[in-house]
């Protein structure tokens, strides 16, 4: 009897156990490495030689129901969500009237208490909320207790003032805290605390995943890298939170230098093992290839590339200067061209596929849109009415609430009425 031609029972096995992998797979029987089994494409690693449209095949009888924010029927272009959020925080730029910021942060707030999903990113948003009152808070204790440069003549508290040497001149710990100081410096962390809450918005709002497969061909290692490091993140804490209650439950310290010892090399063992895994599985499906592209066109992208960001750098440094307003904005143009045609060039040597490819529609473009007219009416606002957008501290004076800036603003709240709503997960129903 010739067993030549028997396949091992056990690839047969894993071939079987695996629903929608066919057998035969050249990477069947390879470990996951904590990856799902279509969870790589998904995770921002397209599969070379396969192109799908639409939502791909159906998921095969039995199998566990992808989750609802995965799911990419009318999703929005996460792009859309990036260019709406930094419009917002360039108009929070602009200003330092805190009714304006306040405005700013209610359009982002409520933007994404109606569009976040039940995905684990979009928890993001209230750890960039709490970042930015803790920056507030740190902001206003620098100014009580190291002073500030405003001149005031309104003393809230006179505190003990520190003596330090001569050579420290200019410096002061403690003294008077003055109302003008205190109300600059309110202004001033605002501004920074409106900027954290929107790219808290942006972070909650746009898959980072989907993100990162919409880069050009030639960011695609630099894409696939931090995809993975996304996605082994969470395994790691995962480990060690695992790991420390095992050591609590055997009476074994889990703290201090011997407890991050005994936990911290299985966890590094752990995340050797699944890179090891994960690079297998990797290479068996073909990633790393480049296609062979004549020295020319590599010299040009090089070339194109790197002009392209030193006129990047040089165009924002003439907007930021008074002396090179006039140059600024061109050389800005041109080096953004020249990257963006070094980065198109850079793609052709990339053998792949895009998988399920995001389309930019009319939702996008009307999402995108709303947050570059915010950034481009209150850079309007403030070159014309710079007193209104900048309320002055001495004299102390209480802002007023510019109608042409706020109703810029509210501009930014069209997403909540033409971007899609994502499903959400339905809560389980209680036992009658």
């Amino acid at each position: 009897m010739n067993t030549g031609d028997r396949a091992h029972p056990t690839a047969a096995a894993t071939d079987r156990s695996r629903p929608g992998r066919p057998p035969g797979r050249p990477d069947a029987g390879l470990p996951d490495a904590g990856l799902p089994d279509a969870g790589l494409p998904d995770a921002g690693l397209p599969e070379p030689g396969r192109r799908e449209t639409g939502d791909g095949p159906a998921a095969p009888p039995g199998s566990p129901a992808r989750p609802p924010w995965s799911a990419r029927a009318g999703a929005l272009h996460p792009g859309a969500w990036w260019i709406w959020a930094l419009g917002l925080g360039t108009a929070a730029s602009r200003t330092t009237n805190p009714l304006i910021l306040a405005l700013l942060i209610g359009v982002a707030g409520y933007v994404v208490a109606t569009h976040r999903s039940d995905a684990p990113w979009a928890r993001s948003y209230t750890a960039f909320v709490k970042l930015a009152a803790a920056v507030l808070i740190v902001r206003l204790a620098f100014a009580v207790l190291l002073g500030s440069p405003i001149p005031g003549t309104h003393v809230i508290v006179t505190l003990p003032e520190l003596p330090l040497p001569h050579w420290a001149q200019g410096i002061r710990v403690g003294g008077r805290v003055t109302a003008e100081g205190v109300v600059f410096a309110l202004y001033d962390g605002l501004k920074l605390a409106t900027l954290l809450v929107c790219v808290g918005a942006a972070n909650a709002l746009a898959n980072p995943a989907r993100l990162l497969k919409s880069l050009p061909g030639a960011l695609y290692e630099a894409g696939v890298a931090v995809v993975v490091a996304l996605t082994f993140a969470p395994h790691l804490i995962a480990d060690a939170q695992r790991l420390r209650a095992a050591r609590r439950l055997r009476g074994r310290p889990d703290r201090g230098l011997r407890g991050l010892l005994h936990v911290g090399l299985p966890v590094l063992e752990g995340a050797l093992e699944r890179s090891v895994a994960l690079a297998a599985a990797m290479d068996a499906r073909g990633y790393g290839r480049t296609a062979q592209v004549p020295p020319a066109v590599r010299r040009t992208t090089g070339a194109l590339t790197l002009g392209g960001l030193l006129g990047v750098c040089a165009g924002t440094y003439g907007l930021l200067t008074a002396e090179g307003g006039t140059y600024g904005l061109p050389v800005l143009l041109a080096g953004l061209a020249a990257a963006l045609g070094g980065l198109w060039l850079g793609g052709r040597r990339s053998l792949r596929t895009r998988y399920r490819p995001d389309v930019w529609g009319v939702r996008a473009w009307l999402v995108a849109g709303s947050g570059a007219a915010v950034a481009a009416l209150m850079i309007l606002a403030a070159s014309g009415d710079p007193a209104a957008l900048r309320p002055g501290v001495v004299p102390l004076v209480a802002p007023t609430l510019p109608l042409g800036p706020a109703a810029a603003v509210l501009l930014g709240l069209l997403p909540a009425f033409v971007a899609p709503t994502p499903l959400r997960t339905p809560a389980p129903e209680e036992p009658s």
